[in-house]
């Protein structure tokens, strides 16, 4: 495990590898930051919003955004950014985490900053620009990521401890949800989550201090610990992409504690991921 970068964000969220990227991208959520570690390997923030929720390539090399209440545009520099207008307007709701299919759609889940239980949605944002709500009555929409093959999409509603699996096809979109496997209590509570391309999920624990590797069966596979408690996220980059980027965060630590909580970690598990998903039509 390599600590690669200082504890740069407050609330780090949502890593991200493209090869048409500088190099591996993740966001300081509540600061409204993009942070970008290029191979120079001194940080870059690109501040595009109140709220940085979550970004993916599109395929003109730019980015798509989740913002606090709805998508943007942006180019590839993330110098120019173009809101597409805000879904709703309770100020008291915010997007989180979200991830491409295999289609070219992105999708952005929501929370209420209190928590409230059943307060979230999950959103999907069309290459055409048409927005449509794909779940609601979630509580805390968190990690969603697609098999190898897209044909199963997997989703975490963090409070419920779970990783449930849908049915996944261009056509009828998210189908069958059911639970896959749980996650006990003890252990954190399942955060974000990538895949990798033998199929296998990698979970991030907040408040578990580690990165759990399951199968696609649900069975636990391996156990990563981090020196910090707050781990929310994953994804696998580099080059050969071979390396999985952990994002962290500072909330909930106590002032002089974990000094490292809010820094970006690398691991390297033996195993390549897969490309991230791309916004539009190819």
């Amino acid at each position: 495990m390599d600590q690669v970068t200082a504890p740069v964000a407050a609330h780090g969220e949502g890593p991200v590898w493209h090869d048409g990227w500088p190099g591996v991208r993740w966001v300081d959520m509540l600061a409204g930051d993009v942070l970008e570690l290029p191979a120079s390997g001194e940080v870059v923030r690109h501040h595009v919003g109140t709220v940085a929720a979550a970004l993916r390539p599109t395929v003109d090399g730019g980015a798509v955004l989740a913002l606090e209440r709805g998508f943007a545009l942006a180019d590839a520099a993330l110098e120019n950014v173009r809101p597409l207008g805000e879904l709703w307007t309770d100020p008291a709701i915010r997007m989180n985490d979200g991830g491409c299919d295999p289609d070219g759609r992105f999708y952005c889940g929501t929370m209420a900053y209190a928590e409230t239980p059943g307060a979230g949605s999950l959103y999907r944002l069309d290459p055409s620009g048409e927005v449509s709500t794909v779940l609601s009555g979630v509580t805390i929409s968190n990690g969603l990521a697609w098999s190898p093959g897209g044909e199963s999409a997997y989703y975490i509603d963090t409070p419920t401890h779970r990783v449930d699996v849908f049915d996944y096809s261009a056509e009828a979109g998210l189908t069958g949800r059911r639970p896959l496997f749980t996650i006990p209590g003890q252990a954190g509570s399942p955060d974000g989550m990538t895949v990798d391309a033998e199929g296998q999920l990698w979970v991030a624990l907040w408040g578990g201090s580690a990165v759990r590797c399951y199968s696609a069966k649900g069975e636990l596979l391996e156990h990563v610990t981090l020196p910090v408690s707050q781990v929310t996220a994953c994804t696998f980059g580099g080059p050969a992409l071979d390396e999985l980027f952990i994002t962290t965060s500072r909330q909930g630590v106590p002032e002089g504690e974990q000094p490292e909580a809010g820094a970006l970690f690398r691991y390297r598990p033996g195993v390549r991921g897969l490309p991230a998903g791309v916004y539009g039509v190819p």
